[in-house]
């Protein structure tokens, strides 16, 4: 282990390249060289990253010893880990910490660890670099004054279906990781719940060899999606813009009973639907109905 210095030991949380390597930036590559400890989720997609930039992970004491400086450190033991680092902030010697890829703490695990920093009086320093989702935004083409990070939804489509309830009337641009293999029935249910004519985004490995950014509407991206096995590959960001702010709540409570005879033998998904065809009523209205009537 390298000798502490007179300096105050740090912990820094350090950006890494999403997909393209040269968005490393020169601070990120000499702190990982001069920190004692750098705590990754995964220490062989690190280790590949960490020699491409020629950043040993070994160290040697003094005695000639040989000591790992990549540590694992993810939600199965942070529990385990965190007080292990704390320790090493304390001794003297500072840690960097990293994800995957991009920023971490984006969707990824390590508040923990920087919540116990703050509270043992360690100081902690962004090493700033690329997120995903900043990424996504700043080529999305909706607005970026107001936006909230709403990250992964639920795997399940119930769950998934009752935070997209939560979410309809929000104004801001929301922004959204999502799964390769749950992608087509997730932008389904947007466009049940938010409305297939809601604008949106469409980011996939960003910065890669394959990336794709194509901007249409829920109801499109769908087709789009699903029509093309390659759009169902990879890192994916969606970035949907808001609700109308100027809009009123459509009341379509006028067709309660017609919404309940479906109800007995359809999915709120089509009923939903054949409502709109029959009312001429927005199927994102009458689908919030169906839900209120459903519970």
């Amino acid at each position: 282990m390298s000798t502490p210095t007179s300096a105050p030991a740090s912990l820094y949380i350090v950006a890494t390249p999403i997909g393209n390597l040269e968005d490393m930036t020169p601070r990120a590559i000499a702190t990982l060289k001069t920190v004692a400890i750098i705590a990754c989720e995964d220490t062989r997609t690190s280790g590949k990253l960490l020699a491409h930039f020629g950043i040993d992970t070994k160290s040697q004491t003094e005695d000639g010893r040989t000591l790992n400086r990549l540590w694992a450190y993810h939600e199965h033991n942070s529990a385990i880990q965190t007080p292990q680092i704390i320790e090493m902030l304390h001794s003297g010697h500072s840690v960097a910490l990293i994800s995957d890829a991009g920023t971490p703490l984006v969707s990824d695990p390590g508040y923990q660890l920087v919540q116990a920093a703050h509270a043992a009086g360690v100081p902690v320093s962004p090493i700033a670099g690329v997120s995903a989702a900043v990424a996504a935004l700043s080529v999305a083409g909706l607005p970026s004054d107001r936006f909230s990070f709403i990250g992964f939804l639920p795997a399940k489509t119930h769950g998934r279906q009752k935070q997209l309830e939560a979410l309809t009337t929000r104004t801001e641009t929301l922004i959204f990781y999502e799964a390769p293999h749950r992608i087509v029935a997730s932008l389904e249910d947007m466009a049940a719940v938010l409305g297939d004519t809601r604008a949106v985004t469409y980011c996939r490995e960003l910065t890669k060899t394959f990336e794709t950014v194509h901007k249409s509407t829920l109801g499109e991206l769908i087709a789009f999606v699903r029509d093309d096995d390659n759009q169902q590959r990879g890192e994916i960001v969606l970035v949907v813009a808001g609700a109308d702010s100027h809009e009123d709540a459509e009341d379509v409570s006028v067709h309660d009973a017609l919404l309940k005879r479906l109800l007995m033998d359809l999915s709120v998904k089509k009923a939903a639907a054949l409502a709109a065809d029959i009312t001429g009523r927005k199927k994102n209205a009458l689908y919030q109905r169906l839900l209120t009537l459903q519970d």
